[in-house]
């Protein structure tokens, strides 16, 4: 916030501007910081659940944690959590492994990678969690770890880690405002695994012929690629300026766009140029399940040599229906068996072998129905998923203006 902003009522520090009423404060002031650990000499049947680094994801703690007994745990299992303490992840603050610990099943120990937080009277654990994903934070984090070529960071770091504090009413207001955010955004983060999950089960189900659709009986068939598709060379000289190159990514993850791509780092002369709905094969990686069908390009794409390009046949073989074919892991497994053996790039794949590869397909129509259920999932999952994103935006916007007081609440 620049001074003009903030005049009659605020004040300005060393973490920018806050109200007259609030005080920067070090953390070590207001909480006891890994307050209990397990001693070496602790029963080695005392049974516990165990937070690790991993299991802490998007402010959260993962409900199905690792259980162990004392004498087998690993030894990094030693600060021991009570409920309302937060997490701060030491080892890469930067990527903000941080959580709110709301409920516990049991004894429960964390990874000595956290810091554990055990809040005083008068510091709201709930506002403390949200601080610590702020700009200020953020700063403070980056300039522990800058430079550092194992970015982490220690106990007398956290302890002299500084956040804005307003009075115990305020922050208890401002915590119950982003929590209200954070359920809801919890809330839409579970609905959009359901719509992901299901649309699993769906490919799984409509993809091998095991569930079919209404109106749909007939048997599928057995054919190859090539009786599929067919290769299209469309040779384009190589640009002389920066272009949209098309690529592959491994697993089964689809096309990627790479703008402004530099021409002079392409040794070839000739390129490629990809259409929408072609199918697009990277040889070098085809074991890697690096096959996709093309979303439309409006800049126009391009490929090399090394990514034989295809149209499916009209009539025969529907592009959105392949485009989720290929995905199966049994097409992996297909792909990997015509790759001649050996690691990395020499395992190039034959494109006379792949067009000889055997599948079993629905007749035409079906598969333009499959297709259409499983792409209405996809626009279900996008939504969500574009909802999710709002609201996250959304949270982070109001995070900066509540955590500085640049927004006052009513108490």
């Amino acid at each position: 916030m620049t001074t003009t902003e903030v005049k009659a009522g605020y004040k300005k520090t060393k973490l920018g501007w806050i109200p007259t009423t609030w005080g920067v404060v070090r953390i070590n002031d207001f909480s006891n910081i890994d307050k209990d650990s397990l001693k070496s000499s602790c029963d080695p049947d005392f049974e516990f659940s165990y937070i690790s680094l991993s299991d802490v994801n998007n402010g959260s703690v993962n409900v199905d944690l690792d259980i162990y007994q004392f004498r087998d745990a690993p030894s990094r299992a030693r600060r021991i959590v009570f409920k309302q303490d937060v997490l701060l992840a030491t080892v890469r603050p930067n990527l903000k492994s941080f959580a709110f610990v709301s409920k516990l099943n049991g004894p429960t120990i964390a990874s000595t990678g956290f810091a554990v937080i055990s809040c005083k009277e008068d510091l709201d654990p709930r506002f403390l969690f949200h601080n610590l994903f702020s700009r200020a934070s953020s700063a403070q984090f980056y300039s522990l770890v800058v430079g550092s070529n194992y970015p982490a960071i220690n106990s007398s770091d956290v302890k002299k880690f500084k956040i804005p504090l307003p009075p115990l009413p305020e922050q208890k207001k401002i915590a119950d405002i982003l929590s209200t955010w954070d359920k809801a955004i919890e809330t839409t983060q579970a609905l959009l695994q359901k719509l992901e999950l299901r649309k699993k089960g769906l490919m799984q189900q409509l993809l091998t012929g095991k569930k079919r659709l209404p109106g749909f009986s007939g048997e599928w068939e057995e054919v190859e690629l090539q009786n599929s598709v067919k290769q299209e060379l469309r040779p384009k000289d190589k640009p002389s300026k920066p272009y949209l190159a098309l690529g592959l990514r491994s697993h089964g993850k689809g096309i990627f766009h790479k703008p402004n791509f530099d021409p002079a780092s392409i040794m070839m002369t000739t390129l490629y140029e990809v259409l929408e709905n072609d199918l697009v094969v990277n040889i070098t990686f085809a074991w890697e399940h690096a096959i996709a069908v093309a979303a439309k390009v409006d800049e126009g794409g391009l490929v090399s040599h090394r990514f034989p390009t295809y149209s499916f046949l009209e009539k025969i073989s529907y592009s959105q229906f392949f485009k989720y074919f290929f995905l199966q892991k049994r097409f992996k497994y297909l792909l990997g068996m015509i790759s001649p053996g050996g690691a990395g790039r020499n395992r190039v794949m034959s494109k006379k072998d792949f067009l000889k590869i055997k599948v079993v397909v629905p007749s035409y129509k079906e598969q333009i129905a499959i297709a259409q259920v499983l792409s209405k999932a996809d626009e279900e999952i996008s939504q969500t998923q574009n909802y999710l994103d709002s609201l996250q935006t959304q949270k982070k916007g109001l995070m900066q203006q509540l955590l500085t007081g640049q927004k006052r609440v009513k108490v």
